[in-house]
């Protein structure tokens, strides 16, 4: 049945192979790819509401609001019983991260689960509070779509990529009904190059999931009402920026110190009930960290500046506009707490709703302090909305998808100057203490990530060593007598043997010249074994070690090829400069004649 099937698919292949062009079959696969993450944003976006619906409204129980505090962790224990039941061959992953290390190093592979399991997951863990967002998993199962799609076609590493970034935008077009940020998401984040025939396809992806999102959900997520900005409050938008930009530079530091405690936990129960019941007394004391967290936002833009505190234990005394003060700023710290434990302690989703409610709650009770000091009279939901923007970009190093998300969402392109104002120089702030963002970083420390600036590095990294070892080196043992080799060494017309003994191990090397020097002028020629002539290797390469390492070693050894061995020091081959060179020439023609 596979086999029939898979005959089938390469008959399809080369039918359209012969009828329609790289170009225009993508633009066909890039509107079903954008058609399925629609649908699947829109799946994602009203399992989450319905069960959260269902847990504050529709179930009726006497004791019920007693296990507010604990339906954090049950929506997180839930997730890691899916995981582990369900999820048994392959790794589950949450965040941008892997998505990023799949475009990297697994050839844009995805797993498939992730079309569906994103999606349960992510559902589970913020309808019962998770403090997460729901756009980085609608992303991965998008882009999951977009890969297994390629895959399944027998499409190259390069169109496989492409729809892998047209699933992503489709993904955030679908989720926030704003397809030119999810365009530019997928440029900034995903997309190593950008070239104009990619837009196409991506613009066909975001549009199409808009459209097909909005067929099934039709809520509006942000209402902005403004006159505009004035020249007047540039200066404080300045200062908003700068404090924003500080504040990601913390939210960046305390990721890795959250993670780092979580990964120390080794049991998954252990961390669950521990994250669970911290999330659970976070969400006790501050409401607005239930969930995304957007009814909040929507409620100070309508001007409901009490929407923070009023939901609270401390509602009574939201007449204090100090209390306010101070409950607005402690939980906007309380929020990248509760967002770092419920993905640390085994829960699904992402930062990217969160750093939007952090922003605009800074932007929020930075004007409000303004205003109550009276030193100016600021418009309070213009300073939430570029809050919003300046944090996304500051914190993701995704400047555009922060100008563009913010403006389409809110309809605040009245706001562009502010929004672009505030965001440059928050990521400015952030980018020179920090030069990668919390979803690229544990790449670059590794050497895993492909870089915009560095084009050898990121065609280098699209390579393997796998595919350039060269076998057809004469291979002799210590006590091989080198005359009984001799018809070998000649034949395999290589100037370079390799030595190994009798359990494989390496050595070193012989050079082909010096046997024929040695037989020369060694009257004992018929004796001579292939340990007299051993040399030392320059140096080896780890059959796991990326392109770039070894480029490295050759430049510090002045060779040209190299023996490559395993961990336990087995011979695999060699590796030699041409080889990596013309692999190298050919990705950089494929590159060129990418949707040609």
């Amino acid at each position: 049945m596979y086999i029939r099937f898979v005959n089938y698919l390469d008959k399809i292949n080369r039918y359209r192979k012969s009828k329609i062009s790289n170009r225009n079959f993508l633009v066909i696969l890039a509107v079903v790819v954008g058609i399925l993450a629609g649908l699947a944003a829109a799946a994602l976006k009203s399992l989450t509401h319905h069960i959260e619906e269902f847990l504050q409204s529709d179930w009726q129980w006497k004791y019920k609001y007693y296990l507010y505090l604990l339906f954090p962790m049950i929506g997180i224990f839930l997730t890691v019983l899916y995981i582990k039941y369900f999820i048994r061959k392959s790794k589950f992953e949450t965040g941008l991260t892997p998505l990023l290390y799949a475009i990297s190093k697994k050839s844009s592979r995805v797993e498939a689960h992730n079309i569906y399991s994103q999606i349960i997951t992510a559902a589970v863990t913020v309808g019962f509070g998770g403090s997460t967002g729901l756009e980085a998993p609608i992303v991965t199962s998008g882009s999951a779509i977009g890969s297994n799609l390629g895959r399944i076609l027998g499409l190259s590493y390069r169109e496989i990529t492409m729809l892998v970034a047209c699933g992503a935008a489709a993904g955030i077009a679908g989720a926030f009904n704003s397809p030119v940020a999810g365009i530019v998401f997928a440029i900034e984040i995903l997309l190593p190059e950008f070239t104009i025939p990619a837009f196409i396809p991506l613009l066909l992806s975001a549009a199409t999931a808009a459209v097909v999102a909005r067929l099934f959900y039709t809520q509006q997520l942000f209402f902005l009402v403004t006159e505009g900005w004035e020249i007047n409050a540039l200066f404080y938008y300045v200062i908003l920026a700068i404090l924003i930009g500080l504040f990601s530079i913390y939210f960046t530091k305390a990721n890795y110190a959250v993670k780092g405690f979580f990964y120390k936990i080794k049991h998954p129960y252990t961390k669950v009930i521990i994250g669970g019941l911290m999330l659970g007394a976070l969400v006790f004391l501050f409401p607005t960290l239930y969930g995304e967290g957007y009814i909040t936002i929507k409620s100070l833009l309508r001007g409901d500046y009490l929407a923070v505190i009023n939901n609270s234990i401390f509602s009574d005394y939201n007449t204090i506009p100090a209390l306010i003060i101070l409950f607005t700023v402690v939980t906007i710290f309380m929020k990248s707490i509760a967002t770092l434990v419920t993905l640390g302690a085994g829960g699904n989703g992402g930062t990217f709703a969160p750093s939007l409610i952090m922003g605009g709650l800074i932007g929020f009770v930075f004007a409000y302090v303004v205003n109550l000091s009276g030193i100016a009279h600021l418009n309070v939901s213009n300073f939430i909305v570029a809050g919003m923007a300046a944090a996304l970009g500051a914190i993701m190093h995704a400047p555009l998808t922060g100008i563009f998300l913010i403006a389409e969402i809110t309809g605040g392109y009245i706001l562009m100057v502010p929004l672009m104002i505030t965001t440059a120089i928050s990521y400015a702030v952030n980018r020179s203490s920090q030069k990668h963002s919390i979803y690229t970083k544990a790449l670059a420390d590794k050497g895993e990530l492909l870089s915009h600036e560095d084009k050898d590095t990121t065609v280098l990294n699209q390579m393997k060593l796998k595919y350039l070892i060269e076998k057809n080196y004469p291979t002799l043992n210590m006590n091989d007598l080198i005359s009984l080799k001799m018809n070998e060494i000649v034949q395999s017309h290589k100037n370079i043997c390799a030595v190994t003994d009798e359990s494989g191990d390496f050595k070193g090397i012989i050079y082909v010249e010096e046997v024929f020097n040695e037989i020369m002028k060694n009257d004992n020629k018929d004796s001579l074994t292939a340990s007299y002539l051993l040399q030392q290797a320059p140096n080896t390469v780890n059959q796991n070690d990326d392109l770039k390492q070894i480029l490295e070693k050759m430049e510090e050894e002045n060779a040209w090829i190299l023996p490559v061995i395993d961990s336990d020091n087995h011979y695999k081959g060699f590796v030699s400069k041409t080889a990596i060179f013309n692999k190298y020439r050919a990705l950089l023609m494929r590159q060129n004649d990418y949707m040609g």
